[in-house]
């Protein structure tokens, strides 16, 4: 929905559907979208968070089915602003793990997906609306050693290609590269190295100016226009980030936000026995849920909450963060909490100061949490998170 003033617009991410296929993206659009719409904005366009899998992304090269999904967009009144491109694959019911980041940007093929969904979004996009598209840090932690300037250039391909289509049709889409723990790119200071040696540089700019045919100043112009960030807040707050500090710092480097993804994690200010007992209910198959825990020494990350649990008792009184997407109208879990005040701190900030003008509400995770933090529906879970996110933003 649109906010008042230059807030921007609030959304949800369709990845918290199981939309593989077109039919399941249309059943998406037809069903819980439409009921948190109904709920939300039942009068009023309501901006909706894409996502396409390659499957899905496949299936809609048929103009049958393209035509379709335009008419749905248009029927229901959706606009269709931002489109998460990390997940390329299966991203419910399977084992997904650290294959979510495959294929990363060390292939073709990421950018191939990544043209084609940018090439969809151009034909559906509302006339005057920026759209952003969300993406893979790179790749996987231990994979991104020594790939740094192939990364860089395959990022670099695919800015050339959004700003050619830009040109030819009028629609801006800017990458948005989301930070995450245990990736390639995981901290903002990591993030911000990394676009100034790599990607916002004078070099880079002259690789785009080769491969678009614009000046070196058309290009430099060029690279925020079409590539910055996705922020998310669960990301940042398990990395231990400062809200107001990390903000600052890609405002000060020029990286912009180009989508503000609004989610808390698990928080465990003190570890002991009965929470490491409730943390065994969080423990599931799918995804991974990287855990960073501070103790005197530092800080120390696990892959995978299994890890961390195994260690036992040498963590008691520990703080633990751990990557698992919770409700964001909950802060209080019972056994620990959530990092919903380092969100609240971020939309305090939007509001005195807009971070992005795309807001997107990620709790990914409905079908595998406990049941006891859940309601009866997911669409009424959803309908509850962006009443809340409404109320800190004063809407």
């Amino acid at each position: 929905m649109k906010l008042s003033g230059d807030l921007g617009h609030l959304t949800y991410c369709l990845n918290i559907h199981a939309t593989q296929t077109w039919e399941d993206v249309r059943a998406a659009l037809s069903g819980p979208v439409a009921a948190v719409k109904e709920a939300i904005e039942p009068d009023a366009p309501f901006a909706v968070g894409l996502r396409f899998s390659a499957e899905a992304l496949a299936e809609l090269a048929d103009p049958v089915k393209r035509s379709e999904l335009k008419s749905l967009m248009d029927a229901r009144d959706y606009l269709g602003i931002t489109v998460n491109g990390f997940p390329y694959g299966q991203f419910h019911n399977v084992s997904v793990k650290q294959e979510v980041y495959q294929p990363d940007w060390r292939s073709a093929e990421r950018v191939r997906y990544t043209n084609a969904l940018a090439d969809l979004m151009a034909e559906i996009a509302p006339t005057g609306e920026k759209v952003s598209l969300s993406t893979v840090p790179g790749t996987f932690k231990p994979l991104g050693q020594g790939a740094e300037a192939e990364m860089a250039e395959n990022y670099l391909i695919c800015v050339a290609h959004l700003a050619k289509l830009e040109a030819r049709t009028g629609v801006q889409i800017a990458l948005a590269i989301e930070p995450e723990p245990f990736c390639f790119l995981e901290t903002i200071a990591e993030t911000i190295e990394f676009f100034q040696q790599y990607l916002f540089s004078s070099a880079a700019a002259a690789r785009l100016a080769e491969l678009t045919a614009m000046s070196q100043d058309q290009a430099m112009a060029a690279l925020p226009r079409h590539l910055g960030l996705c922020y998310d807040v669960c990301h940042a707050a398990v990395e231990y980030e400062d809200p107001a500090a990390s903000i600052a710092s890609l405002r000060q480097a020029g990286i912009p936000i180009h989508k503000l993804q609004l989610s808390a994690a698990l928080r465990i200010p003190h570890v002991g026995p009965h929470q490491r007992a409730a943390l065994e209910a969080y423990q599931e198959p799918t995804y991974l849920h990287q855990v960073i825990r501070r103790h005197a020494g530092g800080l120390t990350m696990h892959l995978d909450l299994p890890e961390a649990l195994a260690l036992g008792a040498q963590t008691d009184g520990e703080e633990w963060r751990v990557h698992f997407h919770v409700p964001i109208f909950i802060e209080d879990l019972g056994a620990f909490s959530s990092t919903r005040d380092f969100l609240e701190k971020i939309l305090a900030m939007h509001v005195a100061d807009p971070i992005s003008t795309h807001l997107e509400i990620e709790t990914y995770t409905w079908d595998v949490m406990p049941d006891a933090i859940r309601s009866a529906t997911v669409d009424q879970d959803i309908v509850r998170e962006m009443t809340w996110v409404l109320e800190q933003l004063g809407q």
